[in-house]
């Protein structure tokens, strides 16, 4: 199951309309079977961040396989203007591109071919800002996510709480994305069905407050959810009442074998508040029951916990995730690199807009002595291995290195994707282990959650003479 293949009918107009004023004009001009080669990168990591966690490459291809051109959109195109022959051609509409991306899950950085597309011109064309809007998103919350299992540590459960301040439906594209990014669970249910991830969820204050006491509220959930049970705590006062409540009820149902799961706290100062309330069950012989925060919760807070030994078990992440709070977008881009087999460039008076020639591969070379990520090399689609020497064509000092092939393992990165394949095969475990691999490949300086040192790109040296030859000729 897919939004994409089950929410609407009409995803060929799921786009900008720019992209169908374009494609038309290709059509118009004859030229919309010319072959073109489009990239997808981003310039950027976000959040201060060293690296980007590429998801969202499943549901794109879901979109792409599900594009097409009801009669009625066709109907409401020709309102816009749209002429009948370019209609003609979009209603036999079914994409036909060839899809080149790294595996999902994978580590990624600046400037480098994530995804490359092959095909027609006005195919591609059409597909650029549905590919954004699923690529740029998905990736954002996976690193956001992320960012947050690597300050927890793999002990901690990390739950997606986001969908009531989530963006309509991109709450369920972020619960996708979080579990890539390594968290548990989350409690949307419909995202759990689609995507098989585990599901979560406790109770609100509006379950306490509609019971005449705290106490029988409390009792009535564990009758009903036993050892599944958690408790919130702070809908009246969380210290006098709530943890009170809490464990003269989790007393009761110990006496009849029955162990509940826990406590949330989801206001207040969770330093003071957890350590209270770990001590107060412990010394009532509760030392099993969790303690789980929500409320405002981001990689920086739980930094802080963990710096101040704040005992908790685990966190609900909503806003701050689900909106990724302190950038809410990814910078993605998608550009044009050859058209008919010639390279074409994109000139800026910001260098970091410069868009490079050719299609392009990525190589990722492996330090053999420690097993770690060292470098990237993007090159020429068609070659078959790293260069002897490259350069870092986007950093200020545009820095070379010869490259000694006795160190390191390579990878080819770039792996081809047909919307044809079948989607079934793309199973979340494996995609979420990947995910997993990369980051502990990943040195160390570039999981701090403010890095000081970038991951090097490179580009090969007939890459940058290339771009250097068109320059001259605009």
């Amino acid at each position: 199951m897919s939004i994409f293949k089950d929410w609407h009918t009409d995803w060929g107009l799921y786009t900008d309309l720019y992209e169908l004023t374009m494609a038309q004009g290709y059509f118009l001009l004859g030229r919309h079977e010319e072959h073109a080669v489009f990239e997808y990168f981003f310039r950027k990591a976000p959040f201060g961040g060293g690296f980007v966690i590429f998801a969202g490459l499943y549901e794109l291809l879901n979109a792409l396989s599900n594009m097409r051109f009801s009669e009625n959109a066709l109907e409401y195109l020709k309102a816009q203007g749209f002429r009948e022959k370019f209609l003609d051609y979009l209603r036999n509409f079914e994409f036909q591109g060839k899809i080149y991306a790294f595996p999902e899950g994978s580590v990624v950085f600046p400037y480098e071919p994530v995804v490359r597309v092959e095909g027609p011109l006005a195919h591609l064309q059409i597909i650029e800002s549905v590919l954004l809007n699923i690529l740029n998103y998905a990736s954002l919350i996976a690193t956001k996510a992320m960012r947050m299992r690597i300050v927890a540590g793999e002990g901690v459960v990390l739950a997606d709480f986001g969908m009531r301040r989530a963006h309509g439906l991109a709450s369920l594209l972020a619960a996708y994305a979080s579990y890539i990014g390594g968290f548990n669970a989350t409690s949307n249910v419909l995202a759990g069905k689609m995507y098989n991830i585990p599901v979560i969820g406790t109770m609100a204050h509006s379950w306490i407050q509609s019971f005449d006491s705290e106490e029988e509220a409390f009792e009535h959930f564990a009758e009903m959810y036993g050892e599944k049970t958690v408790f919130l705590v702070d809908t009246y006062d969380t210290l006098n009442s709530g943890i009170p409540n809490a464990i003269k009820v989790a007393k009761k149902f110990e006496k009849k074998g029955v162990k509940i799961r826990g406590i949330r706290l989801d206001s207040g100062d969770f330093v003071e508040l957890s350590k209270k309330a770990r001590q107060t069950l412990d010394s009532a012989g509760l030392n099993y029951m969790k303690i789980i925060v929500s409320n405002h919760v981001d990689e920086y807070l739980i930094e802080r916990l963990k710096r101040e030994d704040a005992p908790i078990d685990g966190y609900g992440v909503g806003t701050r995730l689900v909106t990724a709070y302190d950038q809410p977008a990814l910078d993605g881009v998608y550009k044009l690199v050859e058209i008919n087999g010639k390279p074409r460039i994109k000139i800026s008076n910001e260098p970091e807009k410069v868009v490079l020639p050719m299609a392009k591969t990525v190589f990722r070379a492996i330090d053999k002595s420690t097993g770690k990520f060292a470098f990237d090399l993007v090159v020429p689609a068609d070659s078959k291995g790293l260069p002897d020497s490259a350069i870092a064509f986007y950093s200020p000092q545009q820095e070379t290195i010869d490259i000694d092939k006795s160190k390191y393992e390579v990878i080819k990165m770039l792996q081809p994707f047909e919307v044809k394949d079948k989607l079934e095969s793309f199973s979340i475990e494996t995609i979420r282990e990947r995910t997993r691999e990369h980051i502990n490949r990943l040195p160390e300086s570039l999981k701090e959650l403010k890095v000081q040192t970038s991951y090097k790109v490179f580009f090969a040296n007939e890459i940058i003479t290339e771009f250097e030859k068109l320059k001259q000729q605009v």
